[in-house]
């Protein structure tokens, strides 16, 4: 592996381990009021399809926090933009587009783990486990990848860190609430079902909860999020070229 991509990821991953206890406690924050409120509190007695509204919920809650944590290298490139001045100094060194992208997707994929990680042993603390195999850990790694890429070119699309919270407010939260993370599809009206389509953690929490579950799922959605990180990854590697432009 280049070392220039080493050298970006141990930088973020330096930074990370600084603030190591402040971000565990930020990503145990959500998921345990979500299972609480909605998996305990909303729908304690409730059931999906026969499965108990719970074990519905944590899948659907992976799938949005791989999402959210993978996003949230959005924030941290432009952190070192604005108030740091590091970004600068990256552009003008010898690393390139290319390895500068790999090392910030592999940051992003590793902080996406490490929340997945966290949801499951809340999970785990109320008793409720998983069937965390290949297919479910494959659902997630896609959806993060496709998340990072999107980060990379919305970070380097944007003027001010003001810009960052609106998309983010604007974007990514519609998606973690619309994507079947909460609650079934198939009970939506089939046209917004047809509009939901187009979101890639729709597809993610499709593929996770079903491996999750150990039910079956339809395996081009799962294709279709690497085919998507596939896509994005070039154009979240030309935004980096155009700012060092």
């Amino acid at each position: 592996m280049s070392q220039q991509i080493i050298a970006v990821y141990l930088r973020e991953m330096r930074i990370l381990k600084h603030r190591w206890f402040k971000q565990m406690l930020t990503m145990s924050v959500s998921p345990l009021l979500y299972v609480i409120t909605f998996g305990f509190g909303v729908g304690g007695s409730m059931t999906v399809d026969g499965v108990p509204y719970i074990r519905f919920l944590i899948p659907g809650i992976v799938a949005m926090n791989s999402m959210t944590y993978a996003y949230a290298i959005a924030a941290d490139i432009n952190i070192s933009r604005f108030y740091w001045r590091v970004f600068d100094e990256i552009l003008c060194s010898p690393v390139t587009a290319l390895n500068y992208t790999i090392g910030e997707i592999m940051y992003g994929l590793t902080r996406s783990l490490i929340g997945v990680l966290i949801t499951l042993g809340i999970g785990a603390a109320f008793g409720i486990y998983l069937n965390a195999g290949l297919f479910f850990w494959l659902g997630i790694i896609g959806n993060a990848l496709v998340f990072c890429c999107i980060a990379i070119m919305v970070s380097m699309s944007i003027s001010s860190h003001a810009d960052q919270s609106m998309l983010t407010s604007f974007i990514i939260t519609p998606m973690a609430f619309l994507s079947g993370t909460f609650f079934p599809l198939e009970k939506m009206p089939w046209i917004v079902q047809k509009m939901l389509t187009v979101i890639p953690l729709t597809h993610a929490a499709a593929v996770i909860r079903s491996s999750a579950l150990g039910q079956p799922f339809d395996m081009w959605r799962l294709l279709l999020l690497f085919g998507l990180a596939a896509v994005l990854f070039p154009f979240a590697v030309r935004s980096i070229m155009r700012a060092r432009e």
